[in-house]
């Protein structure tokens, strides 16, 4: 016997409960026979004005993480997903993978998370020289900047929204994330990432890629495939750029 729905895949996905864009965005992209079960991690909707209350942003989404965990491990599934990005770089690369080993250990799952996926899309792709773009304040860029350093990237140009409270995040608009994406394009880069989850990017990532004639990558669309990937599915699945609909 199997699950009705989720005969194939189950993933528990975790997002912080300021969080409005992964859950749709992931909806979009499930194949038939997968199913997310969304967990939340009670973080408050803080203003955010500057780099020390960016780090309490972070500190909120750690310390409410493990319960989130344990709530969704009720429903059985059979991956973990978490749709975070900004715990899953900061430290940079060995605190990362730190954060995937704990939790693989603690859920006896495997799990995918948003740096690790990062890096696999971009180095699929072919691409070694990036620009980033963020909602985050500058404490955040720098953390992102050093985990794809420490992953053998080159960042040629991080553009931070300096997004003014969780919430908010998910309001940038696609035509200014779009304009975004131009800034931190550039002479010799080869792809423009964009991370952060609540920024709602993976529609019209493939809009700006077509534009500037290069890669760009919106972190749901790479977590989502990095989780269907590692579990096996190889389903093409159109809309959301080269990643699904190629690789």
């Amino acid at each position: 016997m199997t699950d009705s729905l989720g005969y194939r895949a189950k993933f528990g996905v975790l997002v912080p409960s300021t969080n409005t864009s992964v859950q749709p965005e992931f909806d979009a992209m499930r194949p038939a026979g997968v199913t997310n079960h969304i967990s939340r991690i009670r973080i408050p909707n803080m203003a955010l004005e500057n780099d020390d209350d960016f780090s309490r942003l972070v500190e909120h989404i750690a310390a409410g993480q493990i319960e989130a965990v344990d709530s969704v491990m009720t429903a059985e599934p059979t991956r973990i997903v978490l749709g975070i990005s900004v715990e899953t770089f900061w430290g940079g690369y060995e605190l990362s993978r730190k954060l995937k080993r704990e939790l693989e250990i603690h859920t006896g799952l495997p799990v995918s998370l948003g740096a690790e996926a990062s890096e696999a899309a971009l180095k699929r792709l072919g691409a070694k020289r990036i620009g980033v773009v963020t909602p985050y304040w500058p404490v955040g860029d720098k953390n992102v900047a050093q985990f794809f350093a420490e992953a053998g990237f080159e960042v040629r140009k991080i553009v931070g929204l300096k997004c003014r409270s969780p919430v908010l995040i998910a309001h940038v608009s696609e035509g200014e994330l779009d304009a975004a994406v131009t800034e931190a394009d550039g002479p010799g880069i080869d792809a423009v990432i964009q991370v952060g989850t609540n920024l709602a990017m993976a529609r019209s990532a493939p809009f700006s890629e077509r534009r500037l004639g290069k890669p760009v990558v919106a972190i749901n669309t790479a977590i989502y495939w990095h989780a269907l990937r590692a579990s096996g599915i190889e389903d093409k699945i159109a809309g959301f750029g080269p990643l699904l609909e190629e690789f």
